[in-house]
């Protein structure tokens, strides 16, 4: 794969999940949520998944990815400001990586 299909298969990625969160506000409510000690619980119990990131979404929304090495699944989740933690998003095949992409935005210019 050349740098631009990388670049454009990553930018596809953030442009997927930023559609998926700015969503959930209008979908909350027939998403899957429960307290958050329970979901983790679930998530680490099920599937051997453990926190990989978390971030700070809008409106006071906590983004975090749950993944696990072994079983190669992961989780994408948000805890609303009333403290119930939803499940966005998950699949197979997680891998964790530390690359860096800066060099990518150069290759458009």
């Amino acid at each position: 794969m050349s740098r631009r299909q990388t670049h454009n298969a990553f930018l596809a990625m953030l442009t997927a999940l930023a559609l998926v969160l700015l969503a959930l506000p209008a979908q909350a409510a027939g998403q899957a949520c429960a307290p958050r000690a329970v979901l983790l619980e679930r998530l680490s119990a099920q599937y051997g998944e453990t926190r990989r990131g978390i971030g700070l979404g809008q409106r006071g929304r906590i983004v975090e990815i749950f993944a696990s090495p072994e079983t190669g699944t992961w989780t994408i989740t948000v805890t609303l400001p009333d403290g119930r933690t939803c499940l966005v998003a998950s699949g197979q095949a997680w891998e964790d990586r530390m690359d860096d992409l800066a060099h990518l935005a150069d290759a458009e210019t």
